[in-house]
């Protein structure tokens, strides 16, 4: 199924996101499909693409920064007992094909590729579907299978060193804004109180906007939740946080994390309340 290299997503009838296929960027960047720019039903942008702090950061994109020693996240490597490293380690994502392509969503075949070999391959699942006037959900599910015959293992540079660095997987760069976002879930109220938490929902509040995002199935809700807002606003779901997550010869890892886009600044009973809806099917 032939597609354009740039898909526009629309949901209640409004253009809400832009997914690049192809992007054309340096291995630097581990090159992958990514969303951006990601906008509410009224417009407010809710995505950042390559900012200066982290030009390896992609809107919104599937980033593993360790798969079997090969880096799909982009930018430097963290190396045990170096730190951050410069090296020649980065992979790639190629699109393979649509299964599916509709105006409020798609099914897509992935590999993900490292030097001349195919190291995983997935398949992603990605929907927009309205929750009212004011807000709509983005649902993205991804399964990656073992492509290598012999099993892998996936990290993080927290598995590899750095405490409290394990990001990898589902990973959504917000827009850096005078102030950092407010930040609360069903962990509690702060980055401190969510990050590396297992919760059902954690949200990210800015000017004019609200991401609220939630395991949609048992096996994302055990994931601990990486979450910044400090240093810069973003959050992911952690394949490894604090320990490599081994993938059996031919095994798949399946997750899916539904986000609410809504305009304003939801409270923690509205951001809740959605979070509930969003995952219900």
């Amino acid at each position: 199924m032939n597609a354009p290299d740039v898909l526009e997503l629309r949901c209640a009838g409004r253009p809400v996101a832009s997914y690049t296929i192809r992007p054309g960027l340096t291995p630097r960047h581990a090159p992958r499909p990514y969303l951006h720019p990601v906008t509410t039903l009224a417009g407010v942008p809710v995505s950042e693409l390559m900012p200066a702090d982290h030009p390896h950061h992609l809107g919104v994109s599937v980033a593993v920064p360790d798969v079997a020693g090969h880096n799909f996240w982009g930018g430097r490597t963290f190396v045990r007992g170096r730190g951050p490293t410069e090296l020649a380690d980065h992979g790639r994502q190629r699109h393979e094909g649509f299964t599916r392509l509709a105006p409020d969503g798609f099914t897509e075949r992935l590999s993900w590729t490292a030097g001349d070999g195919v190291v995983l391959r997935e398949e992603r699942k990605l929907r927009v579907r309205a929750l009212g006037p004011t807000a709509w959900a983005l649902d993205l599910a991804f399964a990656l299978t073992d492509a290598s015959g012999t099993g892998l293992s996936i990290g993080s540079p927290a598995t590899n060193g750095r405490p409290g660095a394990g990001y990898g997987g589902f990973f959504w760069r917000a827009p850096k804004e005078a102030a950092p976002p407010e930040v609360f879930g069903a962990a509690g109220d702060g980055e401190a109180a969510v990050h590396g938490e297992r919760g059902a929902w954690v949200a990210l509040a800015g000017v004019g906007w609200t991401l609220v995002f939630a395991g949609a199935d048992e096996e994302t809700r055990r994931d601990p939740w990486f979450v910044r807002a400090a240093e810069y606003p973003g959050v992911g779901s952690s394949l490894a946080l604090d320990r490599r997550l081994d993938v059996p010869a031919g095994g798949t890892v399946v997750r899916r994390v539904v986000t609410v886009v809504a305009d304003g600044r939801l409270d923690r009973a509205e951001a809740a309340t959605l979070a509930r809806t969003a995952v219900t099917p």
